[in-house]
């Protein structure tokens, strides 16, 4: 292995000689989406990437709920709940519902369930 990585990396291999595929160069251009869009799903990705926001996707997906029974789920306070919540609702991640003075959160829609179902899937995998 090569001393520049670290043991859990390999290096990329890379072709023994320069050769530019132009009809799958054209293909793979004419199908990628805008580079606005490939910013934004990566922004989308990046709310995934902190464990506090998972933990409360899961507690969604288990269940619509209210920010006191998640904070009482995952042992926090409910203004740090609230917090990752606001983040979760400004990116459509997840919905509010008002029933008087109780506001409960779901999931957004059956994509993010998906989004978190494959991810574990794929976590899980050996």
């Amino acid at each position: 292995m090569n001393s520049h990585y670290p043991e859990e990396y390999e290096p990329i291999e890379l072709c023994g000689y320069r050769h530019v595929h132009e009809d799958l160069v054209k293909q793979v251009l004419s199908a990628m989406p805008e580079e606005d869009d490939l910013y934004s799903l990566a922004d989308f990705f990046k709310v995934f990437a902190d464990s506090t926001r998972i933990r409360i996707l899961y507690v969604l997906l288990c269940s619509e709920t209210c920010v006191c029974d998640i904070a009482q789920l995952l042992n926090m306070t409910q203004p740090a709940i609230s917090h990752q919540l606001r983040i979760l609702k400004q990116m459509n991640l997840v919905r509010a519902r008002r029933e008087g003075k109780t506001v409960f959160y779901s999931l957004a829609d059956d994509h993010i369930a998906s989004i978190l179902r494959i991810g574990m899937e794929h976590i899980c995998e050996e």
